[in-house]
């Protein structure tokens, strides 16, 4: 099975910023060492809880202390940016680092309505300019602009992704030829349903090109179920803790989740979560991930796992990996 890492840069209650940046390019090395094929980090904005506000500074760290894993963002969100900045931004990154680099794009904001009016005066507006935006971007990569070459033109470009949620991103990813991520751990769609849509939809925009699919699931696995529940708490917690506005202290500790006060919506919220979720030892993770690959036809299985611990975290990956990865 092809997996690959998604990682949001998350703060736990214990970390600064900079502890958090840091386990981000160790969880890097380490998933490199452990045959995933992909690092992808996320960009999101004035989340208190979140530490990557720039993937591509990011990119250029982890590129330069990593050897062979691809990496990319997870995503670009398009509506902030001029496409062709992000052409020569990827295409730096790609000339430093040949054929590892790849640009995810997304349209989410990433963040609350006042750090979108502070990074763009127009976000709402480019959301509806997103198709021009992205074909303008596809443009740049490609080199098909002459005139304006977004310099430096690296010997293999950057691979180009539409992330999304909707069967509207995966229309939009098929019609323009993209590979595409559908994220079902932040999804309430049928994925299954979406990514036959894209691959019977799919027009090549090279020739060769293939239709390829990544399904990002959220999982936490530990030697035993019950300790992978526990290690799990800590995540729902911080989830159910963003909802109600009250997380801007960061991914809480096992304890700090046990001792966090309960009202009956909360316990539905926490089921609901947990559903988005694959909880579980080796082996009942990799049923379920093989049970979920052999559903939706997925190509790569990308995985984001939350912890308050780094050690939690790596060793997640690492039996994940042991069970999985061949």
């Amino acid at each position: 099975m092809k997996l690959s890492i998604l990682d949001q840069s998350p703060i736990s209650t214990n970390q600064t910023a900079h502890d958090a940046l840091q386990e981000s390019m160790k969880l890097a090395q380490i998933g490199e060492t452990l045959g995933y094929s992909r690092y992808w980090i996320a960009e999101h904005h004035a989340l208190p809880g979140l530490a990557c506000s720039a993937p591509e500074v990011m990119l250029g760290y982890i590129g330069a202390n990593t050897k062979n894993i691809r990496i990319g963002s997870g995503a670009v969100l398009l509506p902030y940016y001029k496409p062709y900045k992000v052409a020569e931004t990827y295409h730096l990154l790609s000339t430093l680092f040949p054929n590892r680099i790849d640009v995810g794009i997304g349209r989410a904001p990433g963040g609350p309505a006042e750090a979108s009016n502070a990074l763009s005066d127009n976000f709402l507006e480019n959301v509806y300019k997103m198709p021009d935006l992205v074909k303008e971007l596809i443009k740049y990569i490609d080199n098909e602009e002459s005139i304006l070459p977004a310099s430096p033109l690296p010997q293999i470009s950057p691979e180009l992704w539409m992330l999304g949620t909707s069967k509207k991103s995966a229309n939009f990813a098929a019609e323009n030829g993209l590979a595409y991520c559908f994220g079902q751990f932040m999804s309430d769609e049928n994925g299954e349903e979406i990514i036959q849509q894209y691959r019977h939809s799919f027009q090549p925009r090279k020739k060769g090109q293939k239709p390829y699919v990544i399904m990002a699931l959220s999982v936490i696995c530990a030697e035993t179920t019950q300790k992978a529940e526990e290690i799990a708490l800590s995540s729902i917690t911080w989830q159910l803790q963003n909802e109600n506005r009250e997380g801007s202290q960061g991914v809480p500790s096992v304890d700090e989740a046990k001792e966090f006060q309960l009202n009956p919506r909360d316990q539905e919220s926490i089921e609901r979560i947990k559903k988005k979720m694959i909880i579980g030892n080796p082996n009942e993770v990799k049923s379920k991930l093989i049970k979920i690959q052999s559903h939706v036809l997925a190509d790569e299985i990308m995985i984001v796992t939350i912890t308050y611990s780094p050690k939690d975290k790596h060793q997640s990956y690492q039996l994940i990996a042991e069970q999985c990865i061949k």
